[in-house]
């Protein structure tokens, strides 16, 4: 039985039809199959990874996030939890202030051959289907959290591009003492040295880990909360002249972030002296075997982030 998001081929019968008929059958085929492609495969934007290889050992429901008729980065989703296991982007520095946060869905994982285009959340009550297949605004509110975003409007340029990222399907229950305190520093401090020593394309992934037994839900036990977030970069074409703190940032770097102060230490140790609000939502930062190898414990397989560890043959461009 295939699944909701799944589509049955559809086959047109041209042997009687005009040729120009059948060309714009075919057209309106080809278009269909656009549309539907950005729901439950990668194919439509491997552009987001490196070497258009999207990370192994992780299974949900694969996004091709467009915005304005445009993919803007990649989402893999858990319909169950109804929150992403990761979305993947292109790093660009940069620009304008912050858009407003006019919040999103994702109409393919309602409607099967829904558009393609991530859309607003319409006035008044929500159709049933949407309520069913993802989170919703009503979701997040009076909960105890903030909605964290996996792909973070601060590391792209173009104002549609930030404005894309404030979709649900590319937000994770967070805490506001890891939103607004270090996981926030980690995202500038990622920015700074991007956009400062990587001198080509910069591949980003930031995903989350749940918790090892029972799963933590918002308030309706619809949204699953993780009990950690996780992030890596892959910049294969980076300056060398590194001060002496960023040699071992480069070509990749990765870090675990906490995201319940109650959790153990055996991950990310807890920094006593910081301020009260902050205090256990630290940001442990590492490289990208040690984070694989937290991923692989807490998945119970093998987790792959980036191609042969972005260790490909463009490393010999650097300069």
């Amino acid at each position: 039985m295939k699944r909701l998001w799944e589509f049955k081929e559809t086959r047109f019968a041209t042997g009687k039809m005009p040729r120009l008929c059948a060309v714009l059958a075919l057209l309106l085929a080809a278009g269909c199959s656009l549309c539907t492609a950005d729901v439950g495969t990668f194919t439509p934007c491997l552009q987001f990874f490196y070497r258009s290889w999207p990370p192994k050992g992780l299974t949900g429901t694969p996004i091709c996030q467009r915005f304005i008729n445009k993919y803007r980065f990649a989402t893999l989703y858990s319909r169950p939890r109804r929150s992403p296991w990761f979305s993947a982007y292109l790093y660009t520095v940069p620009a304008g202030k912050r858009p407003s946060s006019s919040w999103k869905f994702e109409p393919q994982l309602a409607y099967p051959g829904g558009d393609g285009n991530m859309e607003q959340f319409p006035p008044g009550p929500l159709d049933q289907n949407i309520v069913e297949s993802q989170a919703v605004q009503p979701d997040y509110i009076n909960s105890t959290y903030s909605r964290g975003h996996l792909n973070p409007s601060l590391h792209h340029m173009s104002h549609d591009t930030r404005s894309s990222t404030f979709t649900l399907t590319n937000v994770v229950p967070q805490k506001e003492g890891s939103n607004d305190g270090p996981w926030q520093l980690l995202e500038q401090s990622v920015n700074h040295t991007l956009a400062t020593y990587c001198l080509g394309d910069a591949y980003v992934v930031t995903g989350i880990i749940p918790y090892r037994n029972d799963e933590h839900w918002l308030k309706n036990h619809r949204v699953a909360a993780p009990e950690y977030m996780w992030s890596a970069y892959c910049c294969p074409k980076y300056n060398q002249s590194l001060p002496k703190e960023l040699t071992n940032t480069f070509p990749t770097y990765a870090a675990i972030g906490r995201n319940d102060p109650n959790s153990s230490e055996e991950i990310v140790p807890v920094d006593k002296t910081a301020k009260k609000q902050f205090r256990g939502y630290d940001v442990r930062k590492m490289s990208l075997a040690t984070l694989e190898m937290y991923l692989k414990d807490r998945f119970n397989t093998v987790v792959s982030v980036f191609y042969e560890q972005c260790t490909g043959s463009d490393l010999t461009e650097n300069t």
